[in-house]
C-alpha cells in the first residue's frame, strides 16, 4: 500500500497519497464520485492550466497579487505560482487528475483539483 499524509480542512481530516499533489477536496472527490473510472481529458486539464497562468499574469500585471489584500505574494511566490500552471499546461503533472469526468455538473472538483495541484506544485518551487 502506498504512503498517505493526511489534510485537513474545513470538512476534517481525509487521507491522501503522500506524493500527490492535490489535497483534501481532490480526494473528497475521487471518494465520492467513483461513476466511470474516466479521469477528465489531458487537453481540458491543459487549458486549465493555460486559463490559469493567463489570469495569473494578468493579476500579477495589475498589482493583485502582490500590491492588495491580506494574503499578498511576494515576487517568487508569484513565479513560482506561475511555473506551476505553466507545468499543468504542458502536461507535466497529468497524473496528478484523477477526479471522474462525471463528477458534479458544475465542474467544482475539477476546479479544486487544478487549484491544489498549482498550489502545492508552486510551493516545492518555491
Amino acid at each position: 500500500m502506498s504512503e498517505m499524509r493526511t489534510e485537513r480542512d474545513s470538512m476534517g481530516d481525509v487521507q491522501v497519497p503522500a506524493q500527490a499533489y492535490y489535497g483534501a477536496q481532490t480526494q473528497r472527490a475521487v471518494e465520492n464520485f467513483p461513476v466511470s473510472g474516466w479521469s477528465l481529458a489531458p487537453g481540458l486539464i491543459h487549458a486549465m492550466g493555460l486559463v490559469k497562468y493567463a489570469c495569473g499574469v494578468a493579476n500579477r500585471d495589475l498589482g493583485k497579487l502582490t500590491n492588495t489584500g491580506k494574503n499578498r505574494l511576494d515576487d517568487v511566490q508569484v513565479e513560482s505560482m506561475l511555473a506551476a500552471c505553466r507545468e499543468v499546461s504542458v502536461g507535466k503533472l497529468d497524473e496528478q487528475f484523477p477526479v471522474d469526468v462525471f463528477q458534479t455538473g458544475s465542474g467544482t472538483s475539477s476546479n479544486m483539483n487544478v487549484n491544489e495541484v498549482i498550489a502545492n506544485r508552486a510551493i516545492e518551487i518555491h
